[in-house]
């Protein structure tokens, strides 16, 4: 089963605003329909276009429109049974000219793991359309149809992932070259693959991982950006300047701020052809590229892999492209979505208010977020404020234990 969206969904203009589109219809039930009963559904409603949603709404004129697409999705029957996952969707267009972003969630090809990818576009739709299902196709291949996820060996899963990722890269390069017209698009690319009791998270880009255990944020990816004090920023401000590079105003040449993407030939096989397109616009001179040395490619994909067990104080997982986390703090999204979930338990629903709510504080980006709630929490009967009682009483327990020991070793010191 593949859920990619936008794929062949179109929203109609409601009334005579040109400024207002239908949304799929909102699930109250979000276990009851599998996900093609919800596309089925929303296609009654909405209709059916051969080329996709993507080359529809680009014909369109929406240049002030914010709401791109809201799509209903839901976990399988058979996920639901196995593992009681659940899932939503929200894609929401800030004020870009196009929404560049999609995402991927497919339940086959990997056994008991599910598939979720989030990819976050940009200088055009290119890249990720080569994406959606390469990355798919080269992941299902690399990783024996789910044998290595399963597997103890996290090694040679993780360098199974990279060689996907790397391989997908190349093969996206060689594409974008070929290309009649000249194609200077790239994206980013985070992945999930999930079970009920581990997740593995492979990232390229600056979209972000979030867990909540227990009401508490566990952040598990960190934005790979030419810019910033916190480790990851250093590290490749210290990579790109060895193959090179250099940073302006936090730009790689003064012109892209993500370090790791998908495409973007300009850092990689055509950096030759970037310096002197530099001197043709008067950036700079022909003195200054002749002690340019390129050792490397400036921006590449290789990804930051990390596993971590599902116990059973993990409530959901929310991945978001940087149009989120720009606005809403990691801790603060959790607490939004666990407080949705406690009124109305309805996973879709809170995807959409998350979104809604990056947009509603000023956010320029496009917006994409999922959220796999994992299905073990009551959510009507839990307590909307703040993090799980068992949680804190747990952090109170063991602070009081650290006390204590330190109390008993100091009288000892004073003897």
């Amino acid at each position: 089963m593949v859920l990619s969206f936008p794929l062949s969904l179109i929203h109609f203009r409601r009334g005579g605003d040109p400024n207002l589109f239908l949304s799929a219809p909102r699930i109250k039930k979000p276990t009851c329909h599998s996900p093609m009963e919800l596309l089925q559904r929303s296609l009654v409603f909405y209709g059916h276009t051969g080329d996709g949603v993507g080359t529809q709404l680009r014909r369109c004129g929406y240049r002030n429109r914010k709401v791109c697409s809201a799509v209903a999705v839901d976990a399988t029957s058979s996920m639901t049974n196995t593992s009681g996952i659940r899932w939503g969707l929200s894609k929401l267009q800030g004020k870009r000219p196009e929404m560049e972003d999609d995402v991927v969630i497919r339940s086959e090809g990997f056994g008991d793991f599910t598939f979720a990818a989030l990819f976050d576009g940009h200088a055009g739709f290119s890249s990720v359309e080569f994406l959606r299902d390469e990355l798919y196709k080269e992941c299902v291949a690399v990783l024996q149809g789910g044998l290595l996820l399963d597997g103890k060996n996290i090694t040679a899963t993780r360098n199974a992932i990279s060689n996907a990722f790397e391989k997908v890269d190349s093969k996206l390069s060689s594409w974008l070259e070929n290309k009649e017209m000249d194609d200077e698009s790239g994206s980013t690319a985070t992945v999930l693959f999930l079970r009920n009791d581990v997740l593995i998270v492979s990232h390229v880009g600056d979209s972000s991982v979030v867990v909540s255990r227990y009401g508490k944020e566990e952040v598990l990816t960190g934005p790979h950006r030419p810019y910033g004090k916190n480790s990851v920023s250093i590290g490749e401000i210290k990579r790109i300047r060895a193959a090179g590079g250099w940073i302006s105003n936090g730009r790689i040449c003064g012109e892209i701020s993500v370090s790791r993407s998908f495409g973007d030939v300009r850092f990689k096989t055509k950096k030759n052809e970037l310096l002197k397109r530099g001197v043709l616009q008067g950036r700079w001179t022909e003195k200054f590229i002749s002690r340019v040395q390129f050792k490397g490619d400036l921006v590449v994909a290789t990804p930051d892999i990390n596993s971590i067990d599902l116990g059973n104080d993990v409530e959901f997982i929310i991945l978001a492209s940087d149009g989120l986390w720009d606005y809403i703090k990691s801790s603060d999204a959790v607490t939004f979505v666990r407080s949705e979930l406690c009124q109305h338990g309805d996973v879709q629903m809170a995807c959409e208010a998350l979104a809604q709510a990056a947009l509603g504080r000023d956010s320029e980006d496009n917006i994409s977020v999922v959220i796999a709630d994992l299905g073990r929490t009551d959510w009507r009967n839990l307590s909307v404020q703040g993090p799980n009682m068992y949680y804190q009483l747990s952090q109170v327990f063991a602070t009081i234990a650290v006390v204590s020991v330190g109390i008993w070793m100091s009288s000892f010191l004073r003897v």
